[in-house]
């Protein structure tokens, strides 16, 4: 799964985190819907979108950004005066970009810099926010993601206790479970199977769609490694019987060797064996 999928389905369950990420009241969520809509000029879709349910409120153009791309902001801002141009909302507008870090923003191009000191753009760089356990659920997920593999590994457990005591909405407790569960596959689905056993003797875990997701994971790899030990055997076979045809054709056991890409020895044994 693509991060930027990952974080649009946070903000989809949890928009409170958007007014959180830039330090507004969270509570600011319950006048917006979140959506996406498109842009026909652009063929293109804006998957995040705040529209404000009153009269007053800015509309909010959400981009999260996880790879560096120098024609970002240009596209960002053709996308967003589209739109504009294409609704024409009565009403200010922000965009806000999520950075995975800031290493990756190229900066605001020059004819779009009074736009940044109008703070109609406005980036929020998430390895620069303050550590787990400093605001919301929401927003330590978002920590989370970006956390290096080994922190991560160990505050997996954590962050699942503290949804589960702290989000009382038993709907939204499942959603945000559920998506911890996938930024865990996402970032940690590659791990070998010993260090996934591992992390699967949390026995409160036995109940969740992680554990039956690493576990279907465990029994996949198993059944790779015996069809590849089965291919492997195969493979050694037939160049076996190829060995003692060629003997028989004459060819002496270097050219064997060389022809079947096995070592003298192994060509050795095998004509031993016949």
């Amino acid at each position: 799964m693509r991060t930027d999928t990952i974080f649009y389905e946070l903000f989809r369950t949890f928009p409170s985190l958007l007014f959180e990420l830039i330090g507004k009241e969270p509570a600011l969520a319950k006048t917006y819907q979140f959506t996406s809509v498109e842009v026909k000029e652009l063929a293109r879709t804006i998957d995040g979108l705040f529209l404000p349910t009153d009269e007053i409120s800015p509309i909010y153009f959400l981009e999260v950004q996880f790879q560096k791309d120098n024609d970002f902001y240009w596209r960002l801002i053709t996308e967003v005066f589209v739109y504009l141009g294409q609704y024409k909302p009565q009403r200010d507008w922000q965009a806000i970009v999520v950075w995975s870090k800031r290493s990756f923003d190229p900066g605001v191009p020059i004819p779009y810099q009074t736009l940044l000191v109008s703070n109609q753009i406005r980036q929020v760089y998430l390895d620069e926010l303050e550590p787990l356990e400093k605001g919301s659920v929401a927003l330590d997920i978002v920590k989370f993601v970006v956390e290096s593999e080994d922190k991560a590994s160990k505050q997996i457990k954590p962050l699942i206790q503290r949804t589960q005591q702290e989000v009382k909405d038993e709907s939204l407790k499942i959603n945000l479970i559920e998506l911890i569960e996938k930024v865990i596959v996402y970032k940690l689905g590659y791990k070998k199977r010993q260090e996934l056993k591992n992390m699967l003797k949390l026995s409160d875990w036995q109940d969740t769609n992680l554990y039956h997701v690493l576990k279907e994971k465990i029994n996949e790899e198993v059944k790779q490694e015996i069809e590849e030990k089965i291919k492997q055997e195969v493979e050694e076979k037939v160049k076996f019987e190829s060995v003692f045809r060629m003997l028989k054709l004459g060819l002496t056991v270097e050219q064997i060797a060389q022809a079947l890409d096995l070592s003298i020895t192994t060509v050795r044994q095998a004509a031993d064996g016949q």
